[in-house]
C-alpha cells in the first residue's frame, strides 16, 4: 500500500489555539528561540504535597523551574523565610531550587519536619511551588504484653484484636502463627480492614495453632510481631444453630465519608451457625458493575474512584438457614478541589486582549484566591489594564509592563490546588521553524500533508502558493489546518511542484519552500497463481512488478509468512521464482513482496504438491473427447472475515485437458437460488482463495471447462456467512428529474447483495436547493426512488444518496445536481413583425421571461388571409437559439397572421399572435358571422372551428380555421376542433425537427395523443402509448371542486367512457400506467356541455327563417282583414250544445249549462295563464287556444246579453245550426301556425 511521507520536522510544531479573549502561544522548543525570547519563570518539577522521607537517608525536597533569564530560588518553612546559607546541613543544587539536607555529619531528621514552599524568580515575575509537608517515617515497636489464653465456647463468635502501633505511613497487617505459617482464611475466619481477625463461629480445630498479628513498615522494611494468642475451645456434644448477627460494624446502621477519586471500602462481618453468606445492595439502584469489586469472601465491597453518583445508602445482608439480618451504611462523597479550567500561560502581542480563568469544583465548594508574583492580588500595585471578575482576570490593551506570574489557589476543608500562569507580552516578527527547501516524495493518488511550522507574535497568518504564483491554496483538493499545515486530499501528477508557505504579521513576514515530487505506485500486475504440481516436477511462480523508475525496487519472497531461504533447488529472478524438483516440503503459501522506500505491494499463491501417480501406457491418443465431469467434494478452509479458501477434486477431463474452472456463488437474501460468477481460475489449480463481501451467506459451486465445453456444476458447498460491516460504497446512477412541474423524482441503482455489507440496507436521501444553500432535507428510503413534492418549477437541487445498514453508514456520497419538473414556458417576449418590402416579412422575438425548463425550440404557425378568405396554415419549428425568421410572400395582396410559442420537454407554452401590417391599398375585410367559442384546455395550441362532422383532430391534420369576428381562445399543447355535435380534445406530442408537424412515437416509454370527446354527462377517452401489450392503465380526472376520481383500464380497452360527469363543469385529466405512476400523460383540461344546450347556430340569423317569418306575418295580416270584414257585417253565431268541458268547481253556470263572460278581454281562457306583461303563455297541458273555436272576443247583443256559447273541441266534427261559418280568431291562427 502506498503511504504518504511527512518530513521529520520533529517537535518543532506550533500549538495555536483560541483561549477566551486571547490566543495562547506555546513557546517552541527550538533552543535558538528559547534563548532569545524573554519568559517569566515556570515551575517544571516539585515534590509531592505530603512528602514522607526515610530517616536513614538524606532529605531531598525538589524544586526546578525554567525562564529567561534563568530564575533564582528561595524557600519558606512554615510560612517564614528559610535561610539556607545559615544551616551547614542544608544546601541547594546548582541552577536548581532543590534542597538537600545531609545527615552524614549528624543531626536528627525530625528537626526539619514542617511545611516548605519554593519561590522561583526572575525580573518578569515569581512562580510558587505547592506547600510541601515534610514528615519523617516512623516505625514504633510493639508494646510488650502477656496474653492469657482465650477461652471460647464452640460455635461462639470471636474477635482477635491486633491494635498495631501507629506508624507513618500506616503498616501492612497480616496474621501468622508463631511458626511463621500464614493463617488460612475463608468465609468463616477472615481478617478485617482494621487488622483484627474475626471468627464467625469457633470450631474445635481452631485450637491447633496460635495466632500472631504482624505489622510490616514500608520505609524501614521491617516486620514486627505481636505476642501470639492461644485459643481454648470448650466443646459440646452439639453446636446450637444461630441466626446471623454483625460483628463489624455493630448495630443496624452506620455512615461513612469518602473523598471523590479515592476507593470506597465497605465491610460487613457477621457471626452465626452455620456461617452466614454476605450479599451487597444499593438502595434505589444497582451497584456500579464497571468499578465495583467484592473482596474478603464477599465481606467487603470496594468501589474504585468514587464520584458524586456513588453517594447513597448501601446495605449488606447476612443470611443462613436460620434467618437473615441487614446493616445499612450511608455513604457521603465529598471532594477536595479539582480543576474545571486550570489557568494557562498567556502570551500576547502589545495591545491585545486576553484572560486567565481559574475554575475548580469540590464539596464543599472551594474558594478562589488570586496572587501575583507570590503576593495577594489585593496588596499588589494597581493595574488599569487588569480586571478581576471572580475566577477570571481580564486583560485589556496589554503592554510590556503587564508581564507577571499569577497564582490561583483554590481550597476547601479537604485540600487545595495551586496553579501558576504567567502573562508575557512579546513583539516578535514571523520566523520559520523547519529546514528550508524540504523535498517531499509521495505516491500518486495518496493523501499527504505539507507542514510549515512557524512562530511570531502577534500570531502570524499563513498562506500557501504553488510555483510562486496564483491565489492562496485552500478549498477543493486542498485544506489548510489551523497550525498552517497544507493537506492535499488526493495527489495527482499535476500537483507536483514547489509549494511556498508565507507567514505574515504586522512586524513582517517569513517564507519557506517545499518541493513535492509525485511518484508512480508500486504494483504487482502479474501475480503468482495457485498451482497443483506433482512431486519432482519444476514449478515457476511469476511476480511481475511495475514501479516508479526513480525509486529502488526490492522483491523478496516469503513462505508461510516467513522469509524464504533460497537453496540450490530454487532460482530467484527479477520477475519469478523457480523451484526445481518439487518436494512435499515445498507445499505451502508463497508471498511475493515488492517494496520501495515509499510504498509496497504483495501477492500470495498456494502451492500444492501431489504424490507420484502411474500413468497407463496403453492409452490411445485418439480416444473420443468430451466435456469434463463435474468437480466434487468441495471444501471450505482458512475461514477469514473477508476471504475463504475453496478446494475441490477435479472430475475426469474426458480426454480433453481442463483449461479453466469457474467458481460461482449464490446468496439467500437478495436473490436466493440465482447463481452468479465469482471468479475464474486456470485448469491447473484445484484450490483458490476467494475474496468475499461482508454479511453474505455464501454457497459455492465449481464448473470445469475444456475445449469441448463446460461440465455440469458441482454440488454446492456448505454455506459460509461473513460478518457484517458498514457499506463501503454508495448506490450508483443517482439522478434527479421532475415527472411533474411541482416535483422531483430521485432515483438510483440499488446495491446488490455483495455491496450491502449488512442487514436492513437502506438509503439516506438528502436534497436541498442549490442556489439557496439551505439546510439539507433528508429521508430514509428502502426502495430505489423518492419523489420530492411541492418544488418550484425547474430549479437545480443538490442530491446525495448514502447507503446505510445496521452496522453503520457508508462513505460520504458525491453530490449530484438534479432538476425539478419542467412546466410550459411563458410566451416569447417582444414578438415583432416587420415588412421592409412587399415580398418579405421579417419576424423577431426574444426568449421567454420564464422558460420553466430546457427550451427545445419554437413553433411558428402562420396563415394567409384576405378578408374572409383564409389560406392553408403553415407550421415551422425552430431551434432554441433561433430568434429570427424571414417569410417570403407568395401572394403580395394577402396579409399573414402569425402565432409563436416556445417549447420545453413538457410541450408548447403560451402563444403570442401578431399580424403583418396591412398594405395601403388593401380593402377592409368583411367580418364573417361569429362562431361558437372554442373549448379551452389546460395547455396552449391552435383553436379552429369547422362545420364538418365531429372528428378528433390529430397532429397529422393541420386544421384550417375560419377567421371569427372575435379572436379565438388560445390553449396549450392541444388542438381543439369545435363542431355542431361534440368537442374533441387531442394532446400532441412535441413536434419533431422539420417544417411540418407530424406525430412519431417517443423513444422512451410514454403516453401521448390523449383525446377527449365530452358530452354533458359523459366523455370518451382515447390515447396512444408504447408500453407492452399487457399494460393496464389508470385514468385520473378531477373536477373544479377538487374531487379526484380514478378509473382502472384493462389492457387494449379503449375507448374509455367516463360517466356521472356534471354538465357545464371543467375537468382535468391524465393517464398513467397502473404500475408506474411516475410516467404520465400531459394534464388535459376539458369542459362538459351544459344541459339542454342547442348546439345549432343561432336560427335568428338564418335567411330561410327570416323569409318564413315574413310569410307568416303576411298570412296573419290577411286573416285579420277577413275577420274585421266579417265582424263589421254584424252576423250572429250559432250556439253549440254544451259539451263536457272541465269547468272549475266554483263556476256558477255549471248546473244550467250556460257560461256568461262578464269581461272577455280581461278574463283568461281555461287552460291559459296571464303573464306579468299581460300576454298569454302556452301551458304544457293539452288544452290551448288551438283547441277552441272562439278566441278572446265574445259576442253580445245590444242589451249586453251573451249570444255565443262556449264551443266544443276542434277535433270533434259535431256542429249545430247552419248559420254562417265560424270565424277564425287571430290568436288561434297564430298559435296554429307555430
Amino acid at each position: 500500500m502506498a503511504r504518504p511521507q511527512h518530513p521529520p520536522w520533529g517537535p518543532a510544531a506550533v500549538l495555536v489555539c483560541l483561549l477566551g479573549l486571547g490566543r495562547a502561544i506555546e513557546i517552541p522548543m527550538d533552543p535558538t528561540i528559547q534563548n532569545e525570547l524573554s519568559q517569566p519563570p515556570t515551575i517544571t518539577k516539585q515534590s509531592v504535597k505530603d512528602h514522607i522521607v526515610d530517616p536513614r537517608d538524606n532529605i531531598l525536597i525538589e524544586c526546578e523551574a525554567k525562564g529567561n533569564p534563568a530564575p533564582t530560588f528561595h524557600w519558606t518553612r512554615n510560612s517564614r523565610f528559610f535561610n539556607v546559607a545559615k544551616d551547614p546541613r542544608v544546601s541547594m543544587r546548582r541552577r536548581s531550587g532543590t534542597l538537600v539536607i545531609d545527615f552524614r555529619s549528624g543531626g536528627r531528621p525530625e528537626e526539619y519536619e514542617g511545611e516548605y514552599q519554593c519561590f522561583a524568580r526572575n525580573k518578569f515575575g515569581t512562580a510558587l511551588s505547592n506547600r510541601i509537608r515534610l514528615q519523617v517515617s516512623k516505625s514504633p515497636l510493639w508494646p510488650k504484653e502477656n496474653l492469657d489464653p482465650v477461652v471460647v465456647q464452640e460455635g461462639a463468635p470471636l474477635t482477635l484484636q491486633c491494635n498495631p502501633p501507629p506508624g507513618l505511613p500506616s503498616p501492612v497487617i497480616f496474621w501468622m502463627s508463631s511458626a511463621m505459617e500464614p493463617i488460612a482464611q475463608d468465609k468463616r475466619v477472615s481478617q478485617g480492614h482494621n487488622g483484627d481477625l474475626y471468627f464467625s463461629n469457633v470450631m474445635a480445630q481452631d485450637m491447633q495453632t496460635d495466632y500472631s498479628c504482624n505489622a510490616r513498615f514500608h520505609f524501614t522494611h521491617t516486620i514486627q510481631q505481636k505476642n501470639p494468642f492461644t485459643l481454648k475451645v470448650l466443646t459440646t456434644r452439639g453446636v446450637a444453630e444461630r441466626t446471623p448477627s454483625f460483628m463489624y460494624p455493630q448495630g443496624t446502621a452506620s455512615s461513612q465519608m469518602v473523598l471523590r477519586g479515592t476507593d470506597l471500602l465497605l465491610e460487613c462481618i457477621a457471626s452465626g451457625v452455620p456461617t452466614p453468606d454476605i450479599a451487597w445492595y444499593k438502595k434505589g439502584g444497582d451497584l456500579p458493575s464497571d468499578k465495583a469489586k467484592f473482596e474478603n469472601f464477599n465481606k467487603a465491597l470496594r468501589i474504585a474512584s468514587v464520584s458524586e453518583e456513588d453517594s447513597g445508602e448501601y446495605f449488606c445482608l447476612a443470611s443462613n438457614k436460620m434467618g437473615s439480618t441487614r446493616h445499612t451504611i450511608s455513604v457521603r462523597v465529598k471532594a477536595a478541589p479539582y480543576w474545571l479550567d486550570e489557568p494557562q500561560n498567556l502570551i500576547l502581542a502589545p495591545g491585545e486582549d486576553g484572560r486567565l480563568v481559574c475554575r475548580a469544583s469540590g464539596n464543599p465548594k472551594p474558594t478562589v484566591q488570586w496572587m501575583v508574583n507570590g503576593e495577594p492580588l489585593q496588596s499588589a500595585p494597581p493595574n488599569p489594564n487588569r480586571e478581576v471578575a471572580g475566577d477570571t482576570i481580564i486583560f485589556r490593551d496589554t503592554q510590556i509592563s503587564s508581564r507577571a506570574v499569577y497564582q490561583c489557589n483554590t481550597s476547601n476543608e479537604h485540600g487545595y490546588l495551586l496553579a501558576n500562569a504567567f502573562v508575557s507580552v512579546l513583539d516578535v516578527p514571523p520566523r520559520m521553524l523547519s529546514p528550508r527547501n524540504q523535498l517531499i516524495r509521495v505516491i500518486l493518488y495518496n493523501r499527504t500533508r505539507l507542514d510549515c511550522p512557524f512562530f511570531g507574535s502577534p500570531i502570524p497568518t499563513l498562506r500557501w502558493f504553488k510555483n510562486g504564483q496564483g491565489s492562496n491554496l485552500d478549498g477543493g483538493n486542498y485544506h489548510v489546518y489551523e497550525n498552517g499545515s497544507l493537506e492535499i486530499r488526493m495527489i495527482r501528477k499535476e500537483d507536483q511542484g514547489i509549494y511556498t508557505c508565507v507567514a505574515t504579521n504586522i512586524l513582517g513576514k517569513a517564507e519557506n519552500q517545499v518541493r513535492l515530487e509525485v511518484k508512480d505506485p508500486t504494483r504487482i500486475f502479474r501475480m503468482p497463481e495457485d498451482q497443483v504440481v506433482k512431486r519432482g516436477t519444476t514449478v515457476q511462480l511469476e511476480c511481475r512488478v511495475k514501479h516508479d523508475p526513480s525509486l529502488k525496487l526490492t522483491v523478496s519472497w516469503l513462505k508461510d509468512d516467513e522469509p524464504l531461504y533460497i537453496g540450490n533447488r530454487m532460482k530467484r529472478e527479477d520477475d519469478s521464482l523457480t523451484i526445481f524438483g518439487v518436494a512435499e516440503r515445498d507445499q505451502g503459501s508463497y508471498t511475493c513482496f515488492a517494496s520501495t522506500e515509499l510504498d509496497q505491494d504483495l501477492a500470495k499463491a498456494y502451492l500444492t504438491v501431489l504424490a507420484d501417480q502411474t500413468t497407463p501406457t496403453n492409452r490411445l491418443a485418439a480416444l473420443p473427447k468430451g466435456r469434463p465431469d463435474r468437480p466434487r467434494d468441495l471444501e471450505l478452509t482458512d475461514l477469514a472475515e473477508r476471504s475463504v479458501r475453496l478446494t475441490w477434486i477435479p472430475g475426469d477431463d474426458n480426454n480433453s485437458p481442463i483449461t479453466d474452472y469457474v467458481v460461482q456463488f449464490e446468496e439467500d437474501q437478495f436473490q436466493p437460488g440465482v447463481w452468479h460468477d465469482h471468479s475464474k481460475f486456470p485448469g491447473s489449480v484445484n484450490s483458490a482463495v476467494l475474496q468475499l463481501s461482508p454479511y453474505v451467506n455464501y454457497q459455492f459451486r465449481v464448473i470445469a471447462v475444456n475445449e469441448v465445453g463446460s461440465s455440469h456444476p458441482s454440488l454446492p458447498s456448505e454455506r459460509y456467512r461473513t460478518s457484517g460491516a458498514p457499506p463501503e460504497s454508495n448506490p450508483s446512477d443517482v439522478k434527479g428529474e421532475g415527472t411533474r412541474k411541482n416535483n422531483m423524482e430521485i432515483t438510483w441503482t440499488p446495491m446488490n447483495a455483495t455491496s450491502a455489507f449488512g442487514p436492513n440496507l437502506r438509503y439516506i436521501v438528502k436534497w436541498r436547493r442549490r442556489e439557496t444553500r439551505e439546510t439539507w432535507n433528508n429521508v430514509t428510503v428502502w426502495g430505489s426512488r423518492y419523489v420530492v413534492g411541492q418544488t418550484p418549477v425547474y430549479v437545480p437541487y443538490e442530491i446525495r444518496v448514502q447507503a446505510e445498514n445496521d452496522f453503520g453508514k457508508g462513505p460520504e456520497p458525491d453530490t449530484i445536481i438534479g432538476y425539478s419538473g419542467e412546466d410550459l414556458p411563458s410566451a416569447p417576449r417582444r414578438f415583432r413583425v416587420r415588412q421592409p418590402n412587399p415580398e418579405v416579412i421579417n419576424l423577431e422575438w426574444d426568449h421567454p421571461e420564464h422558460p420553466n425548463g430546457i427550451l427545445i425550440g419554437y413553433t411558428l404557425r402562420y396563415v394567409p388571409f384576405n378578408g374572409t378568405k383564409v389560406g392553408k396554415q403553415i407550421v415551422e419549428n425552430f431551434s432554441p437559439n433561433q430568434t429570427k425568421f424571414t417569410v417570403q410572400r407568395a401572394d403580395p395582396v394577402s396579409r399573414y397572421r402569425f402565432t409563436l410559442s416556445a417549447r420545453t420537454q413538457v410541450g408548447s407554452g403560451e402563444a403570442v399572435t401578431e399580424e403583418s401590417p396591412a398594405s395601403p391599398n388593401e380593402a377592409t375585410p368583411t367580418a364573417a358571422p361569429p362562431t361558437l367559442a372554442p373549448t379551452t384546455v389546460g395547455a396552449t395550441g391552435t383553436v379552429s372551428s369547422a362545420d364538418t362532422p365531429a372528428t378528433a383532430a390529430t397532429t397529422e391534420a393541420t386544421p384550417i380555421p375560419i377567421i371569427p369576428a372575435v379572436a379565438p381562445t388560445t390553449v396549450a399543447a392541444t388542438t381543439v376542433t369545435t363542431t355542431t355535435t361534440a368537442v374533441a380534445t387531442t394532446v400532441e406530442s412535441p413536434p419533431t425537427t422539420g417544417t411540418k408537424t407530424h406525430e412519431s412515437a417517443p423513444d422512451e416509454q410514454s403516453i401521448w395523443n390523449v383525446t377527449v370527446l365530452p358530452n354533458s354527462k359523459w366523455a370518451n377517452i382515447t390515447w396512444k402509448h408504447n408500453f407492452g401489450p399487457g399494460t393496464d392503465f389508470v385514468v385520473e380526472y378531477t373536477d373544479s371542486n377538487h374531487t379526484k376520481k380514478t378509473v382502472p383500464v384493462k389492457a387494449q380497452a379503449q375507448p374509455v367512457q367516463l360517466t356521472d360527469l356534471y354538465p357545464g363543469m371543467t375537468y382535468t385529466l391524465r393517464v398513467y400506467p397502473r404500475d408506474n405512476e411516475g410516467v404520465s400523460s400531459t394534464i388535459i383540461t376539458f369542459m362538459t356541455s351544459t344541459a339542454y344546450t342547442n348546439n345549432q347556430a343561432d336560427i335568428a340569423t338564418q335567411g330561410w327563417f327570416i323569409g318564413l317569418m315574413c310569410a307568416i306575418a303576411l298570412l296573419v295580416l290577411i286573416l285579420l282583414i277577413v275577420c274585421f270584414i266579417k265582424r263589421s257585417r254584424g252576423g250572429k253565431y250559432p250556439v253549440r250544445e254544451k259539451k263536457d268541458l272541465p269547468l272549475g268547481p266554483e263556476d256558477p253556470k255549471e248546473e244550467d249549462g250556460s257560461f256568461d263572460y262578464s269581461d272577455e278581454d280581461n278574463k283568461p281562457l281555461q287552460g291559459s295563464q296571464t303573464s306579468l306583461d299581460g300576454t298569454i303563455k302556452q301551458q304544457e297541458s293539452d288544452d290551448s287556444l288551438v283547441d277552441y273555436g272562439e278566441g278572446g272576443e265574445g259576442q253580445f247583443n245590444e242589451d249586453g246579453s251573451f249570444i255565443g256559447q262556449y264551443t266544443v273541441r276542434k277535433d270533434k266534427d259535431e256542429t249545430e245550426g247552419n248559420e254562417s261559418s265560424e270565424a277564425t280568431s287571430p290568436v288561434n291562427a297564430i298559435y296554429s301556425l307555430a
